[in-house]
């Protein structure tokens, strides 16, 4: 399958967004932990679902966006989340990250509105891409329906390919349905279509299967070995890297995943406000605290270089 030419990685991380003490998004917090992912060649899915991206206003994301930009984070190994259910919201986000520079988008479909016909959500892509008017502008859909409830047929996905083959360039999947996955796959074959995987759990699957590779909320934690295994996953020992990002991934999955992740980081940085999340999320308490780091322990697992 010959994909799209893009500068992003075969690995991206739905960066976690710090807050400082008064709540607010901390970009600088923000801007180290990208250049640590960076560091681990893991590229920047910033305002994902991991972002907290829905709990923070247009305003926020686009600010945090323009400070990440303005503290030297290249664009290039940027894909913010773009997705709001008020188009003209999806629209700004969108602009902004096309005049940033960013490689592309990450845009959910509109999911207050459940049931609603493949015509609508035709219709909401359509309108984002002609009021953006930007040939830059790429586009991966968000397919996330345990969450949004709201995912993309095999019709509308060759339909907006059809419509705008230059912009709808692929998908991160985080519907855990493997053979919805492929399905995609093989369907958008030869159009140059990117899949990515929405957890390392699919990643060496994806690549073996024609997917470009992953972009995961436990990238956040575990990069390396990710974005190795994406750089390596036809070795001989592919299969045993793949078993080893397993075994990382179910400490954190089994727990919330986004106040767990952010307790590793604030115990592995030593920076204890790492921990903080926004309301409705709830940060770890001392003992789920505790228990998360003993369980890295028993697994030998470090973040180093934070």
């Amino acid at each position: 399958m010959t994909v799209h030419a893009s500068p992003l990685p075969a690995v991206l991380s739905p960066v976690v967004t710090p807050f400082d003490a008064s709540g607010a998004p901390d970009t600088q917090r923000l801007a180290k932990q990208c250049r640590w992912l960076q560091a681990n060649g893991v590229g920047l899915a910033i305002f994902g679902t991991n972002s907290e991206a829905n709990s923070l206003s247009v305003g926020e994301r686009i600010h945090a966006l323009e400070q990440l930009i303005a503290a030297g984070l290249p664009a290039s190994q940027m894909m913010p989340g773009a997705g709001a259910c008020s188009v003209t919201d999806a629209i700004a986000l969108t602009r902004a990250a096309v005049d940033a520079g960013c490689a592309g988008t990450l845009t959910l479909p509109p999911f207050y509105y459940k049931d609603v016909p493949d015509d609508g959500l035709f219709a909401y892509f359509a309108t984002i891409i002609e009021a953006t008017g930007s040939p830059k502008l790429q586009i991966y859909l968000y397919n996330i329906p345990p969450v949004a409830k709201v995912g993309f047929s095999l019709p509308l996905i060759e339909r907006l390919i059809k419509a705008y083959p230059k912009t709808v360039v692929g998908m991160k999947d985080s519907s855990g349905d493997w053979a919805y996955t492929e399905s995609v796959i093989n369907a958008c074959r030869g159009t140059g279509f990117r899949m990515y995987a929405g957890s390392e759990s699919f990643l060496l699957r994806t690549l073996r299967a024609g997917g470009v590779g992953c972009i995961s909320a436990t990238a956040n934690v575990n990069p390396k070995a990710i974005s190795d295994l994406a750089a390596h996953w036809q070795d001989n020992d592919a299969d045993a890297r793949q078993a080893g990002l397993d075994q990382v991934r179910g400490v954190f999955q089994k727990r919330p995943m986004i106040a767990a992740m952010k307790a590793a980081i604030a115990h592995f940085s030593g920076d204890a406000q790492w921990a903080a999340v926004r309301p409705p999320l709830v940060a770890f308490t001392q003992e789920q605290s505790q228990n998360l780091v003993a369980e890295m322990n028993s697994i030998g697992f470090r973040m180093t270089g934070l």
